[in-house]
This record gives C-alpha cells, sequence and structure tokens, in this order.
C-alpha cells in the first residue's frame, strides 16, 4: 500500500513539535511539505521552529514553506505564555540552516493539490489561515482534497484561549468559516477529545530515557509546556494536542465521533471563534465534518513512543 500524501501546516509549538516528528517518523505517510502560520508565536518563529525540527529529524528531504503572517480579518493573536518566548521553548536546538522554500505556503498547497495524481490530505494543527486562502484563490482545489484533518474547536469542554472558543480557531475564524464552508471533508480534533488523553511526567521520562537527540529535545519541550496546563487545569498532566491529527491518521480505530454539523462564529465578539456543533441535528442541517470526541488515551501515546523511538541515537 503506498504511503498517504499529506501537507502538515502547523504553528510550532511544542505539541506541533510532537506531530511533526511523530509524522516524519512513520512510512505510512508521504510528507509533501510543510507549511507555516503565525499562531503561537509570530510567523519568522514558526518558520524557524519547523526548520528546526525537520533538521532535527534527520528529514532535510522535506521542504518547509513560509505562509501567512496575520489572519484574514483580526490581528494576530499570539499564545507565547503557553509555549515560551520562541514558541519551542524547553530544549536548545540550533538555529536551522535548512532554507526556506521560495514558493509561499499558499501557493504550495495550490500547486500540489492541482497537480498531485491522487488526493492530498492537509493537515493544519494551528490557525487554518493557509488553508482557507488557498481554497479562496483557487476554489477547484477542493475536488483533490481527500480530508482536512484539523486540531481545533470546543464543544463540550469549553474554551482555552475564551469562555467561548479553542484557541486556533479564534486566532483566525474567518479562515475556519471559510474552511468549514468549503464542502471539503473534514474531521476535527477538538479539545472535547484531547483533553481525554493527558501526558504524565513517567511518559514524557520514558522518551528522555530513549537516549536519542529526538527523544531528549521531546522530553525537555514537554516538561516545559505541560507546565502551563496543569498550572491551569489543576491536573497531574496536561493534554498532548495536535498529534492526535497525526495519530489518526496513522490508527483511526483509536478514535471515534460523529458526523455533525459545526459553524463558526464570527459576528459576535463575547463568543468569536466558538465552534457551534449540532450533535444532535436540531438544526436540520447537512453535517459538514466528523467531530472526534473520544480516544484511547493509552493506545495514543503507545503510538507516540513506538514513533519517537524510531529516531537513531544520538
Amino acid at each position: 500500500m503506498s504511503a498517504r500524501p499529506i501537507i502538515l501546516d502547523t504553528d510550532p509549538g511544542q505539541d506541533d513539535a510532537i506531530a511533526i516528528l511523530t509524522a516524519l517518523a512513520s512510512p505510512e505517510l508521504d510528507v509533501l511539505g510543510i507549511t507555516c502560520v503565525a499562531g503561537n508565536v509570530p510567523l519568522p518563529l514558526t518558520l524557524a521552529n519547523a526548520r528546526k525540527l525537520v533538521e532535527l529529524s534527520g528529514r532535510s528531504d522535506v521542504p518547509v514553506f513560509a505562509g501567512c503572517s496575520r489572519p484574514f480579518v483580526r490581528s494576530l493573536v499570539t499564545a507565547e505564555h503557553v509555549h515560551g518566548k520562541t514558541g519551542l521553548d524547553g530544549p536548545e536546538l540550533p538555529e536551522p540552516t535548512l532554507p526556506v522554500d521560495e514558493r509561499h505556503a499558499v501557493d504550495f498547497i495550490i500547486d500540489t493539490l492541482r497537480s498531485h495524481p491522487e488526493p492530498v490530505t492537509l493537515c493544519p494543527v494551528g490557525p487554518l489561515t493557509n488553508i482557507a486562502m488557498a481554497i479562496v484563490k483557487e476554489p477547484s482545489i477542493v475536488e483533490n482534497i481527500a480530508e482536512i484533518v484539523v486540531m481545533g474547536g470546543a464543544w463540550r469542554e469549553g474554551g482555552n484561549i475564551t469562555p467561548a472558543a479553542e484557541f486556533n480557531i479564534y486566532v483566525d475564524p474567518h479562515a475556519a468559516h471559510t474552511v468549514f464552508e468549503s464542502g471539503a471533508p473534514i474531521v476535527v480534533h477538538s479539545l472535547d477529545v484531547t483533553h481525554r488523553a493527558l501526558m504524565s511526567d513517567e511518559w514524557i521520562e520514558s522518551l528522555r530515557s530513549l537516549g536519542t537527540d529526538v527523544g531528549i529535545a521531546s522530553a525537555e519541550m514537554l516538561a516545559f509546556y505541560e507546565r502551563f496546563d496543569e498550572e491551569k487545569y489543576g491536573t497531574s498532566g496536561g493534554p498532548l494536542h495536535d498529534p492526535n491529527v497525526i495519530a489518526y491518521l496513522l490508527e483511526p480505530s483509536l478514535y471515534q465521533g460523529k458526523s455533525v454539523a459545526v459553524t463558526i462564529e464570527i459576528g459576535s465578539e463575547r463568543t468569536m471563534g466558538q465552534t457551534s456543533v449540532d450533535w444532535w441535528g436540531v438544526t436540520k442541517k447537512v453535517p459538514n465534518c466528523t467531530w472526534i470526541d473520544d480516544v484511547d488515551a493509552d493506545g495514543f501515546y503507545r503510538l507516540l513512543s513506538e514513533r519517537l523511538a524510531r529516531y537513531p541515537l544520538a
């Protein structure tokens, strides 16, 4: 069976980092490129972080692209209070030498979807600006999207940046609205599922004990990252959001969800970026996505451990 072609759209971010490293260690996935967007930190930092991670993985064959530096309409909101001033605080990773591809990320997405011989899966784990801009610029690309597997949104769990909204959707709600109304097949990994699989200190230390560059850097990133959520939620571990997208592609049996209609709030400042989930079909709207709401947490962390253990010894 041939590898599944994907484009990973990201704003690294420690949880983005684990998603990237897991994808690049998985031969079932053909990572055609990594497209960067402003989100957790501004674009120059997300771009540098993506290149650092590609170099850390030893996969410098994977091109990295600079995308949109701000949301469609609103001013950029970032999350240094969670991810640190670099967006990837924790380990001391060397400055990257990998060149940035000259094409804009939006043009790369469009060109790839137009030319690839089979449908491509888009994996946005940050704000949806690049994906939406590509759809607006060339709507016909929707025909060659296998799926858009999103990390974003919240329903039962409530928001993590406002009471109503999850960060990725809140940062660019107008882009999210465009994507959810595009007609493309969408799978959503929201806070409803990511909060069902919390990291443990023992799991983080198991990565350090791998003794590899990737294992040690991953442990240092996650030890820094989880301290915010532990304090915020009063739990003994924090959620690891973005790798759920990659784990779902690799082992979908770990997840359960439901086909539902979701709308994105773009009119009210009070609830801006809210994902309104019609779980019970009360609006009679045609479902536009699969909303994932349960995960085998043990299986999720087993899969991540197995993939991260594939990297060579330091």
